[in-house]
């Protein structure tokens, strides 16, 4: 996203996360360079009956002590996850939101599992209780306007505000439209990101579609990306939220830049509901435009966050189209998946991985795939169980989701 033929370029300034490795993005990335692995037998709820024990969940969370309490009150956790990361975003970047920037403040957000909770509740109430016992509050929370609505209102943000959703690619989805916004000039910042947190219903129907790995008795090794004994995703929970600002906004006041969000590119593959077109065209389509957008070539590209969701089907469309764009330097181009740690945080895994990559670059370390086994691929470096040194200029982040929605971001380093 480059300043010829007019366009903004576009960084990002601010970082905010929860995810099964740590309350916070500094607790989470030193996890993750530490090999450390957030899956567990699943605490928030009962698990009896099910087929499946285990998931990545956010831990030590307490929203009363971080949110307004009427706001804590009748939010339900994925909304508290996204309300928090975007507070500790404002404040990495050091935005404060007042009456000379909120107009040009916006807000794109999203959800994979949605007010599921809040529906099944508020159903509840009213099979039980009557019309008089449902809360005033459901008529809002129940519908898909919450994650983008309740975080505008929160923070004061008053351009465009929108929430989005492209399945597990919604967080990836979100922080490419809020670079497109400022790129031609809707909004000069823009807060965009994902959030989810699973109840035992998405245990329950994610199960019954065979997507989940069924390794109850070792959940540290269940997430295993581009392994040949991977048997599905883990289920993950967490938010990701990151300050987007065009480069002169961010300039203007001083920013620390964290990197520049140089390209984006979206597709769909139009094929199947829940897998991937085998020859991964769609996903193809959207690394090249990313590519093509960012004005980079595949040999100038350093790493890869890959999505590697440890699904026999998708990893090895990914492998296959990574292969293809990047030829024989896929025996030295660092590609790991960081859900091999985290679990699949669903709409936050884009956004979390994004904020990923903009470490990687600082500080010259990628994370590892842990429990790589037995690749499938040998032709890729996966970067089995340690992190390494390497220095990343460029790097690359996949987010693919159900109904071939494919969102691929690249960033590389800040050189204002």
């Amino acid at each position: 996203m480059n300043e010829a033929g007019g366009d903004r370029r576009v960084v990002i300034t601010g970082r905010g996360v929860l995810s099964p490795l740590g309350n916070g993005w500094e607790s989470t990335w030193d996890a993750m360079v530490r090999g450390r692995v957030g899956v567990r037998r699943i605490a928030a709820f009962d698990t009896e009956g099910l087929d499946v024990r285990i998931g990545a969940e956010v831990g030590d969370f307490d929203p009363a002590g971080a949110l307004p309490r009427p706001l804590a009150r009748r939010t339900g956790r994925s909304l508290q996850y996204g309300l928090v990361a975007a507070d500790m975003a404002l404040r990495d970047a050091g935005l404060t939101v007042d009456e000379t920037n909120a107009p040009r403040l916006g807000v794109l957000a999203g959800s994979v599992v949605g007010p599921t909770e809040a529906v099944i509740d508020t159903s509840d109430e009213l099979r039980l209780h009557g019309p008089a016992g449902v809360s005033p509050y459901s008529f809002a929370m129940t519908g898909i306007v919450p994650p983008a609505g309740e975080i505008g209102v929160h923070v004061g943000a008053r351009g465009p505000t929108a929430t989005m959703a492209t399945a597990c690619a919604t967080g990836a989805t979100c922080l490419g439209e809020g670079a497109r916004m400022i790129r031609e000039g809707r909004a000069d910042i823009v807060l965009a990101g994902g959030m989810d947190a699973f109840s035992r219903f998405e245990i329950a129907v994610a199960s019954r579609a065979g997507a989940l790995s069924r390794r109850n008795d070792e959940p540290e090794r269940a997430s295993r990306p581009f392994d040949r004994d991977r048997d599905g995703f883990v289920m993950g929970s967490g938010a990701g939220m990151l300050v987007l600002e065009s480069a002169e906004h961010a300039r203007r006041r001083g920013a620390r830049v964290h990197a520049e969000l140089a390209g984006y590119g979206a597709t769909a593959d139009a094929h199947h509901l829940t897998a991937p077109r085998p020859d991964g065209e769609g996903v193809e389509r959207a690394l090249r435009t990313a590519l093509a957008d960012a004005r980079v070539d595949p040999g100038d590209v350093d790493y890869v966050n890959a999505h590697g969701t440890s699904t026999p089907l998708n990893d090895a469309a990914e492998a296959r189209v990574l292969r293809t764009v990047f030829g024989e330097r896929g025996h030295d181009l660092p590609v790991s998946s960081t859900k091999s740690m985290t679990g699949h945080m669903l709409a936050a895994g884009g956004a979390v991985e994004a904020a990923v990559l903009t470490a990687v670059i600082a500080e010259g370390v990628v994370p590892p795939t842990v429990n790589c086994d037995d690749p499938e691929d040998v032709g890729l470096d996966l970067v089995p169980h340690q992190a390494r040194e390497h220095r990343v200029e460029v790097a690359v982040s996949d987010s693919f989701g159900f109904g071939g929605h494919n969102a691929v971001l690249v960033l590389r380093r800040w050189r204002g």
